[in-house]
């Protein structure tokens, strides 16, 4: 296709970041009516809409009634962090990135906490690393679902039941969009403005038996800074759990959160999630197999994320440009299309490889993607022209 007619129907909603992301179908500022404004989050009222939001997210992710879930300050990075902080070093490390967060996890560990015995597995993006290479009698930390490359494991069973150490991971591009086995996982984290489209700022931690026990037995080497003690006199602390959170939360957040919730609740919960999410990655899947000049950033279709979709322009007249020009292409691709009103960041991750990120998450109605892809081989084929003629 050379046609540089600008196609005639435009998504309905354009918003196709990958963090925050879009609001829920039908969302309004009205939802947010019965907000405890203006009330302490410590007053019955406030506890209580927390601890409905802490149940209600176990519901849909079907988190065993044995395992803790608070929620923490600074989104699914606070989250993360309190348990780097709170529980490695115990014993040795694996650590296991294949993409921006991941790394960051390691620079984290091996640069700020300092540990001596830790093991970095790592792959490109793209791929990810030899899985089955990791060692489990130490304490493991990967994430789920890779948001800046696409690439998500399969499911959990490399994992072995019967570890030695913890495994910690990084779940925020995954949970309510991918079935998380929790059995598998002693530490999950994410936050709020991803596959629910809620508002930054909060995270979420899910903490397993092994994992309180760690807590409760393990005291780091290292002076915690409050936001992240989860522990009082060698015990958990319960009301973090409960309800009572850390520092203070934005209730407009928390009944923003809940409104998501139930609407999740209301569709069918954790299947219809995961179906419409699987449903619009399916339509870039389909767009990619009959368009030659774009592919999945992600090497095997196997670890392709349903949500953060990330492509790579692989037409040859592109790829044989300089790897500034490459990436200006692409950023250029982004912005014609954030000009017509019909795709907003959309551009690659600034870390990543030079291409676009498409959100596909439940939030987003599936013909909205249907209605970006006629968009995606327009902006193209009309950057590519303007290329040429300014040659």
């Amino acid at each position: 296709m050379t046609d540089t007619t600008k196609p005639d129907i435009r998504p309905a909603n354009p918003r196709f970041s990958s963090g925050p992301c879009t609001k829920r179908p039908g969302w309004t500022p009205d939802v947010l009516c019965d907000a405890a404004l203006g009330r302490s989050h410590r007053a019955r009222i406030g506890k209580g809409k927390l601890k409905q939001a802490i149940d209600q997210t176990r519901a849909i992710l079907g988190v065993p009634d044995d395992y803790r879930i608070g929620i923490v300050p600074a989104s699914d990075t606070g989250a993360v962090e309190m348990a780097l902080w709170s529980m490695l070093g115990q014993r040795g490390v694996q650590m296991v990135a294949w993409e921006s967060f991941g790394a960051g996890w390691v620079s984290d560990v091996v640069k700020q906490l300092r540990l001596d015995d830790v093991k970095t597995l790592e792959a490109e993006y793209g791929l990810l690393p030899d899985l089955d290479s990791i060692e489990f009698d130490r304490d493991v930390v990967f994430t789920w679902n890779g948001t800046t490359s696409g690439v998500r494991v399969r499911d959990g069973s490399f994992i072995p039941a019967d570890r030695e150490g913890l495994t910690i991971c990084d779940a925020t591009s995954a949970a309510f969009a991918q079935d998380l086995p929790f059995d598998k996982l002693d530490v999950v984290t994410f936050s709020w403005q991803k596959v629910l489209g809620g508002e930054g700022g909060h995270g979420v931690i899910v903490l397993s038996p092994r994992a309180v026990e760690r807590l409760e037995t393990y005291v780091p080497a290292w002076p915690l800074p409050k936001i992240f003690r989860m522990t009082k006199g060698g015990k958990l602390i319960e009301g973090i759990f409960e309800g009572a959170t850390i520092n203070t939360p934005s209730m407009l957040c928390v009944e923003d959160y809940l409104d998501a919730l139930g609407w999740a609740q209301d569709i069918g919960g954790l299947p219809s999630l995961i179906r419409r999410a699987d449903t619009n990655a399916q339509i870039i899947a389909d767009f990619v197999d009959r368009t030659p000049w774009i592919d999945f950033l992600a090497v095997d279709p196997a670890t392709r994320s349903n949500t953060s979709v990330c492509l790579k322009i692989v037409d040859p007249h592109v790829t044989g440009l300089d790897d500034d020009a490459q990436a200006a292409f692409a950023k250029n691709i982004a912005a014609l299309l954030e000009k017509e009103g019909v795709a907003l960041d959309v551009g690659g991750y600034r870390d990543a490889p030079a291409g676009l990120r498409i959100w596909t998450g439940a939030t987003v109605e599936t013909s909205d993607v249907v209605a970006l892809m006629p968009w995606l081989e327009w902006a193209f084929q009309h950057h590519w022209q303007a290329l040429k003629a300014a040659a």
